[in-house]
């Protein structure tokens, strides 16, 4: 079988950004549907028994299902431009990881059940909401809020699901699922600079710090750019663009270490020639301490309120997504650096499907060595070396969980 390089090298041009570099890999896409086609064709190829429950998430069962599972896994998608490692390293590394306990002969002496799982819609990118698939499954989004969210195209969740093949009248929290998974594993390039500089290439995750975002919807007067006098108009880009200037000092202010971050606006209607009647922006803010997010949020809210007023324009916040910080589970998290002694504990200030679980499921993380520091753009990187030292130490925890031997 392939190893972790050659199994990501298969869909290094699976999305690639037509417009430059980089991925595009919406979740519940054409192009997602391809890389879950790659990954059961994977499996398939393995004589992995697949599902895809009533959620889009994708199961490939190493042994007979049954309770106290151990699963590894992580997605496929991507944000927009995004990089090559972000989600696929950790579903590459589950195959690779598959085939070395396979050969030594691990599998056959394994006590507890395998899954190698991919969750859908893991950025949020589509829909708005991060860690769609596992918030589905463990009841963290109601499923009627989930089936009306609605992309950029204005379609739904539901009619977007259905025609993926899934019935969104099953979707939704499943606790019969969730009990039979006795650990979760995920691994997941390093998205910071945690590893980078260091001689460790594998670090284990701590926590995920507290992280959410909201969407600022800003309403003026649409109107004529040519006729229109400055101190006539309403307009949502002047009251919007102020407050996105604003959003590091005062993010700063509250906290030095708190982060917010604007990353996408809309403008509508969007003629060159036309004052906008409306823009759009969505803001992501992460801390540790989740009293510190309801702060800079706060703060922001009541700038946008006043560059509102002051504009003569109207401004509604409302929140899409909130992860309260996430510590992974201190016994599984014991069982990992006893086979993993040298490895570092890392923060994360980015969210993972694995701390969606974890209030529900002992769960727990690796991060393998970026040497950029750079996520969510096309720099991200992974030496194969690198790569390859994860799978190592996927197998060296896997074979810990299922109870066997390993000489490594």
């Amino acid at each position: 079988m392939s190893d972790v390089v050659s199994l990501l090298a298969q869909i290094a041009d699976t999305g690639r950004d037509p417009r430059g570099p980089g991925y595009q890999r919406p979740g519940f896409s054409a192009t997602e549907r391809e890389l879950r086609t790659w990954f059961l064709a994977e499996a398939d190829r393995r004589g992995l028994d697949t599902e895809i429950d009533a959620n889009g998430i994708t199961w490939a069962w190493a042994t007979e299902p049954g309770d106290d599972a151990v699963v590894t896994g992580s997605h496929l998608d991507s944000v927009p431009g995004g990089g090559a490692f972000d989600g696929p390293l950790g579903v590459a590394s589950a195959l690779a990881a598959f085939d070395d306990l396979k050969a030594s002969g691990a599998l056959d002496a394994a006590g507890r059940p395998l899954a190698l799982a991919v969750f859908p819609e893991e950025e949020g990118s589509r829909f708005g909401v991060a860690c769609l698939g596992s918030r589905l499954i463990t009841g963290a989004i109601d499923s009627d809020r989930a089936l009306g969210l609605r992309d950029a195209n204005g379609d739904t969740f539901a009619d977007v699901a259905r025609g993926y093949g899934l019935d969104p009248a099953r979707m939704g929290a499943d606790p019969q699922r969730l009990q039979g998974i006795g650990s979760f594993i995920e691994l997941h390039v390093e998205q910071g600079i945690g590893l980078a500089g260091t001689d460790q290439a594998v670090a284990i995750g701590s926590s995920i710090i507290g992280h959410g975002r909201w969407h600022f919807a800003f309403a003026g007067q649409g109107n004529h750019a040519g006729t229109t006098p400055m101190n006539h108009r309403a307009d949502p880009v002047v009251a919007a663009s102020r407050v996105i200037g604003d959003i590091p000092t005062l993010a700063a202010a509250t906290d030095a270490t708190a982060v917010a971050t604007v990353g996408r606006t809309l403008i509508h209607p969007g003629g060159t020639n036309v004052i906008a009647s409306g823009m759009s922006f969505w803001l992501d803010i992460r801390h540790e301490d989740d009293a510190v997010v309801e702060q800079v949020l706060e703060a922001i809210t009541a700038r946008a309120r006043d560059h509102a007023a002051d504009t003569g324009v109207r401004v509604e916040v409302s929140q899409e997504s909130y992860s309260p910080t996430t510590r992974f589970t201190a016994a599984l998290n014991d069982r990992l650096r006893a086979v993993l002694p040298t490895a570092p504990m890392l923060p994360s200030g980015a969210g993972h499907d694995a701390g969606i679980l974890a209030p529900h499921v002992p769960s727990a993380m690796l991060y393998v060595r970026n040497p950029t520091g750079v996520s969510h753009a096309p720099e991200e990187a992974c030496e194969d070396d690198d790569a390859r030292a994860g799978v190592d130490a996927l197998v060296a925890v896997l074979e810990s969980e299922l109870g066997v031997g390993g000489d490594r």
